[in-house]
């Protein structure tokens, strides 16, 4: 109903607030009703006169929105039609009025009332007017052109004759925008301003419109590209069909050609064909079909059945090692052993056959061997000679910083890009069934948060095991019982216990000068002038000047750094023939490289000739260390201070050389009497005992001797003699104890110009694995207490 508010002009209206949707003057929208007071106030408008209020929500999301949260200015429209919907909602057909501004809320009980009054809106017809109203009306076909949705009815509003008030109306009907931009032309009463705003929002509206036709049209020409290629795809290959020519069926043939010829085990080979089936019914284009056809590749290549048939031949096989490597008598002895028990089980093989149930009788094959030695020893090429002298395929596999398991086992073919690991690559590589693998830098693989390799090594290198190693990316076992591992390391402190104890460990020592010699004048020389060039030019080295290089320019346990100087020398030699200069005398013409020429071309010594002292001293013994390098001399340096009694250690000692130094203070304590010192000798001195070249820490029971040794000539003012090294753990009765190591430690002393070695008495048989050469030029003394200690190292005997 209608009501005049007493005193005023005003009319009094139900008001139906609504979210997000306006309805303009002289325009019709259908909207839906739900909410109960909206309800209520459409069924007290369809009482009276049928007209209502609209007015739009500030914020859409108020459920029960009062006066406040309301616009003023809103809409009088006419209900024209409606229908009840389910659950109480009503569905309609509103046509809007006139513009009104509210200016009083009245009762919100049952519903919102209101009291309004019109607003006019300021219009005028004239030539400019039109003009903006035709340039809009272009700018709505232009928009419905490009697939811009407006109802029918609207539509048909646009394309009649209206007033611009009316016509204005009509385009803010249809436009995309949002409620506030619809609530602002709603407010907007400049007819003219109101459609120059609307020009505005339109020529956005068709931007939009024509960003969305281009992405569409470039989809719909992907699509129509996609699906003209697969039809052509289809028409091609019922062409090849008819022509016989179905190069796809070939490649299926192709790959069951394969699989029959790799001679796979059967269900390895079922599986094959299960997986060339699954391929065969995908679209060549399917990404998956990528993925299945690469497995394939990988089992088709695999050596399942190929094997090296070449018989060991053990005469060859030395022949070969002695070709490759000078001395390494014992290790060349092992290997030879290794070969002949192969040999013997292939012969044994042969002869048995199969037997009575038709399987292959089940033969262990021998352990894994583990070379361990300093670098530059020959580990890495003895194994590449082992595999020369059984004419087999040879592999090298690096595994030093290897910190992820999928390394050795491979990727599970989930991922993409995922590949088998390092053991079945260096397989396909090889090519055979049973090629020598070389497992090098295995002490130095680490492990991280991906897995721990060493533990994945553990199957391939079990001889129990490795008959049927799984690889992630294969899935199916694979056969490596026919395979030769070695694996190579510098130290064996760091390889899990589990995996050493599959390994038979061989130790290779370090070189001796004459050894080194002999590599160096047989091996080295030949091969360096041959690399850079000059071999041609009839050049030769003196023995002098290959000495030269071993005793004053390197010092190690291999040949590496021999091998570097004497490259160095022959760059110098190229260079001085390239640039046709003879600063060296007349060395083209006279073709020996002296010792003199070397001398000029590596600069001063690195490194002395003669490690021991040049006198005897008083506190100073000579003692000898191992390391990973080989054996070393080491110097005791001990010295007594006035002070309180205290025992002062340097030279970064390791807790079991400071047990050490303590031990033989005890033992010189003990025999105060003997040694002729006062009974408490060591209450007014600081004893000092160092071990120089500080940086470098040192660790160790063998250096008990030593220690003892120089403790009491410095307490006794008698010198050491400087030509005697010994090595040897002590105790506290002053017992000299067994320690290893002594091959290195021989080495080393002899290299140094010792000429007397001090041992303890049970390593009299370590002597065995000694060059003559060396043992002929020391002299040994065997002891199994300290007083034979001190009778043979200091120049004067004492009373012991």
């Amino acid at each position: 109903m209608s009501a005049v508010l007493s005193g005023k002009s005003s009319k009094i209206l139900p008001v139906v607030a609504i979210r997000d949707g306006l309805v303009y003057p002289k325009t019709e929208a259908p909207l839906i009703f739900g909410r109960p007071k909206t309800v209520k106030a459409f069924e007290e408008a369809v009482k009276s006169d049928k007209e209502l209020i609209i007015l739009l929500q500030k914020d859409s999301k108020v459920d029960d929105p009062k006066g406040s949260d309301l616009h003023k200015i809103g809409v009088v429209v006419t209900i024209e039609r409606f229908v009840s919907l389910e659950q109480g909602e009503l569905q309609v057909l509103l046509r809007g009025s006139r513009k009104v501004r509210v200016t009083q809320f009245l009762t919100d009980d049952p519903f919102l009332r209101a009291a309004y009054e019109e607003v006019p809106d300021i219009e005028v017809d004239n030539d400019d007017i039109r003009a903006i109203m035709k340039h809009l009306f272009a700018q709505m076909k232009k928009g419905i052109n490009l697939g811009k949705n407006i109802d029918f009815i609207a539509l048909m509003g646009l394309f009649s004759d209206l007033s611009p008030n009316d016509f204005s109306y009509q385009v803010a009907a249809v436009l995309d925008v949002k409620p506030e931009v619809k609530q602002e032309l709603l407010e907007e009463e400049n007819v003219q301003k109101r459609l120059e705003s609307e020009i505005e929002h339109m020529a956005r509206e068709i931007t939009v419109l024509e960003l969305e036709k281009k992405i569409s049209k470039k989809t719909q020409q992907k699509f129509e590209k996609g699906m003209r290629e697969n039809v052509l795809r289809e028409k091609m290959k019922e062409i090849e069909s008819e022509l016989g020519e179905d190069k796809e069926g070939e490649e299926m043939s192709e790959y069951r050609r394969k699989i029959k010829q790799a001679k796979m085990p059967k269900h390895i080979e079922e599986k094959s064909l299960k997986e060339l089936d699954r391929m065969e019914k995908m679209s060549q284009y399917n990404p998956e079909a990528s993925y299945v056809r690469t497995y394939l590749d990988w089992l088709v290549a695999l050596p399942w059945s190929k094997k090296n048939e070449s018989p060991v031949v053990i005469a060859e096989a030395e022949k070969v090692l002695d070709q490759d490597h000078f001395g390494l008598k014992k290790i060349k002895e092992r290997i030879i052993e290794y070969l002949s028990v192969m040999k013997l089980r292939e012969l044994k093989q042969k002869k048995e056959g199969d037997t009575t149930d038709g399987k292959k009788r089940d033969i262990k094959p021998p352990t894994i061997l583990c070379f361990v030695g300093p670098p530059g020893v020959g580990k890495t090429s003895l194994g590449r000679s082992i595999a020369r002298a059984l004419s087999r395929e040879f592999s090298k596999i690096s595994l030093g910083g290897i910190r992820d398991e999928a390394e050795i086992r491979g990727h599970r073919r989930t991922y993409v890009g995922a590949m088998p690991g390092r053991i079945i690559q260096a397989m396909k590589t090889a090519g055979t069934k049973n090629p020598v693998f070389m497992l090098d830098e295995i002490d130095k693989i680490g492990r991280d948060f991906r897995g721990d390799p060493s533990s994945a090594l553990l199957e391939a290198l079990d001889p129990e095991q490795n008959h049927s190693f799984s690889d992630h990316y294969l899935e199916v076992e694979f056969d490596l019982s026919d395979v030769l591992f070695i694996t190579t390391a510098n130290v064996l402190d760091t390889i899990p216990p589990a995996l050493l104890d599959r390994l038979e460990v061989i130790h290779f020592p370090g070189y001796t000068q004459d050894e080194k010699f002999s590599i160096a004048k047989n091996y080295l020389i030949p091969k360096q002038m041959e690399a850079h060039g000059i071999d041609t030019y009839g050049l030769t080295f003196e023995d002098d000047a290959a000495q030269v290089i071993i005793r004053r320019y390197s010092r190690e346990a291999g040949v590496r750094e021999l091998e570097r100087q004497i490259a160095a020398v022959c760059r110098k030699i190229a260079r001085m023939i390239a640039e046709q200069k003879e600063d060296i005398k007349d060395l083209p013409q006279r073709k020996v490289i002296t010792e003199n020429d070397v001398v000029k071309f590596l600069g001063p010594y690195k490194y002395n000739e003669q490690l021991a002292e040049k006198k005897d001293e008083a506190g100073m013994s000579t003692g000898l260390a191992w390391t990973q390098a080989g054996g070393e001399i080491l110097f005791i340096e001990v010295s007594a201070v006035p002070g309180k009694g205290h025992l002062i250690l340097t030279g970064q000692l390791g807790d079991v050389m400071k047990e050490s130094c303590q031990a033989a203070l005890t033992y010189v304590r003990s025999r105060w009497q003997k040694l002729g010192l006062p009974e408490k000798f060591y209450e007014k001195i600081d004893i000092h005992i160092h071990v120089p070249e500080g940086a470098v820490p040192k660790d160790g029971p063998s250096a008990g001797l030593a220690i003892t040794t120089a403790l009491i000539s410095a307490l006794t003012k008698v010198p050491v003699r400087r030509d005697v090294a010994m090595t040897g753990e002590v105790t506290l009765r002053g017992r000299a104890l067994e320690i290893g190591g002594v091959k290195e430690k021989v080495i080393a002393a002899h290299r140094a110009g010792i000429k007397t070695v001090i041992l303890p008495k049970d390593n009299r048989k370590d002597l065995v694995e000694l060059p003559k050469k060396t043992t002929d030029d020391l002299k040994f003394m065997f002891v199994e207490h300290m007083d034979e200690v001190v009778n043979v190292a200091l120049t004067k005997k004492l009373p012991l």
